[in-house]
């Protein structure tokens, strides 16, 4: 029965982000176009999606390393319930178009998302086993990211046909992600505190004060194994920002598209369902995985991106992140080429993130706190120059800086994976051994 509560506290973790993220990853995405709507009603109005995207993910970067000594005081329930409530802020910040108000929230929200996203994978990793522990990621994420689906699927019907997203429209939209996170922040509040470590073979998180906790963060991050992980954190931190906040309004920016702005949300919804597919795979193959390792997935997406980030190249024109362009490709730009891309793109970031996951919550569940603000240090810190660089950078420039780092990033990530591997292997021969000596004493000994 242990197990099973364990279960049903990790699909109401997912349910929670789900909600959460329904409203905050739709809000990204459609974020540039808002802003791009705002701008037009309003001139004095000079916010910058993108700044303000690097803003959030600066502060969150920065805020990171405070995040375990956070955790050790207030625990993982209510650290993420904070978190949840500057998202809300956040969204309902854009109901009063202020630029000063707009990077405050920012400010505000990355200090949020700093203690949410730790405190989620400290609260996964204590209701986890080592059996269990790819299953869980592969839950969690699919329940995650399905939240791209939902809000973008309301977009999309919201955009249609609209070449200005109006006043009433953009209203209209945040009042119902706003009412969507509030619904997340009540599962929140109901989720039980795990019990920690009953029946399970991770070993146990130290109990550390707050102090403890921000030295052990650095100790770790400086250990060999880490810092070869940072590179792959690095590359994910890169793609998230391109895929969250800069392919899709890509997309709708691309005037050789009819009704470009519709693609916006459309393009949302597919990255959502390759998300999706992708995490509930690795969930119903949880135990396979395990059998497998991790690297073949990892691998994987790393395939898939590549693919992506070629026929984006193809299909959309070098200036199209940054307004409207009558500009052309290098073949002609299909609207279900660049959707594929979406799915693509998300299919793929599945494949990292989970193993992500997996081997953060598997190896490092003495020090999980640490180990996931760790991870979403350098992924905040990767989102915030992804974004600073999207204001003036081209498209073919950001295609060439995500390839470079998919492939130093995979490595990185096999080469951890392989000696985990290695480590497994030996202490199962230790302990066959051990085992053998044993039943010789008995023996012996009659």
């Amino acid at each position: 029965m242990a197990l099973d509560r364990r279960l049903i506290n990790i699909v109401l973790l997912g349910l929670a982000f789900m909600l959460v993220f329904t409203a905050f990853q739709t809000m990204g995405n459609i974020q540039k176009t808002i802003i791009d709507s705002i701008q037009q009603d309003d001139p004095d109005f000079e916010g910058d999606g993108y700044v303000s995207l690097s803003i959030i993910y600066a502060v969150m970067s920065i805020l990171n390393w405070a995040a375990p000594s956070v955790i050790s005081v207030i625990g993982p329930n209510f650290a993420m319930l904070i978190g949840g409530v500057t998202y809300l802020l956040f969204i309902m910040s854009f109901l009063i178009p202020r630029t000063w108000l707009l990077y405050l929230a920012s400010v505000i929200i990355g200090c949020g998302a700093a203690v949410i996203w730790t405190g989620q994978g400290n609260y996964l990793t204590l209701n986890s086993t080592q059996a269990t522990v790819s299953r869980n990621s592969g839950i969690f994420w699919a329940m995650l990211q399905f939240s791209l689906f939902i809000g973008n699927l309301f977009v999309y019907f919201q955009f249609q046909g609209k070449e200005r997203i109006e006043e009433s429209t953009r209203n209209l939209v945040i009042w119902v992600l706003s009412g969507i996170a509030i619904a997340g922040l009540v599962v929140m509040i109901l989720l039980p505190r795990p019990k920690k470590n009953t029946e399970t073979d991770m070993p146990a998180e130290r109990q550390q004060g707050p102090i403890e906790a921000l030295r052990g963060a650095v100790k770790l991050f400086f250990t060999r194994d880490m810092l070869l992980l940072t590179i792959t954190f690095f590359y994910t931190g890169l793609e998230l920002g391109f895929f969250s906040g800069v392919y899709s309004p890509s997309i709708g920016f691309t005037k050789q598209f009819d009704n470009s702005k519709e693609l916006v949300g459309l393009s949302g919804i597919f990255i959502g369902v390759g998300e999706v597919l992708g995490g509930a795979a690795f969930g119903i193959l949880g135990a396979k995985t395990i059998k497998w390792g991790r690297d073949p997935i990892v691998i994987g997406g790393f395939l898939v991106h590549v693919v992506s980030f070629f026929l984006i190249f193809l299909n959309l024109p070098n200036n199209s992140p940054f307004k409207d362009t009558m500009d052309t490709a290098i073949i002609t730009s299909s609207k279900e080429l660049a959707i594929f891309c979406s799915f693509l793109l998300g299919l793929g970031d599945s494949c990292f993130n989970t193993q992500i996951y997996s081997i953060l919550a598997g190896v490092y569940s003495e020090n999980s706190s640490s180990a996931f603000a760790i991870f979403k240090f350098t992924q905040s810190v990767a989102a915030a120059i992804c974004f600073g660089y999207s204001t003036a950078l081209i498209l073919y420039g950001q295609l060439a800086i995500l390839l470079v780092f998919a492939i130093l990033g995979t490595a990185s990530f096999v080469i951890v994976e392989w000696k985990v591997k290695k480590q497994a292997l030996a202490q199962g021969v230790h302990d066959n051994e051990s085992a053998s000596e044993g039943s010789a004493d008995d023996l012996t000994s009659k």
